[in-house]
């Protein structure tokens, strides 16, 4: 019988996320690999990509940027522009 593969654990970090990404595409670049394996680390790189991402844009959202005005500091949302 087959071992079943373990469930993903979410990430720690955003951190480990991209180093385990970086990971993904080394092997996929060193390419010689069964087409299941590159397959399963096409996947795995495209949910760690998608993971990414989504904590960059909520990071994103917390992000404020201090402005002086009238002699007092007030926040103000970063909005970056969006091409």
């Amino acid at each position: 019988m087959p071992e079943e593969p373990e469930p993903e654990k979410p990430l720690a970090s955003f951190e480990a996320g991209l180093e385990e990404l970086e990971k993904v595409v080394k092997e996929l670049e060193g390419g010689d690999l069964p087409l299941e394996r590159a397959l399963e680390l096409f996947e795995k790189g495209v949910a760690l990509s998608d993971t990414c991402r989504k904590q960059l844009e909520e990071a994103e959202t917390r992000v404020e940027i201090l402005l002086k005005k009238d002699g007092k500091i007030q926040p103000e949302p970063f909005r970056p522009d969006k091409a």
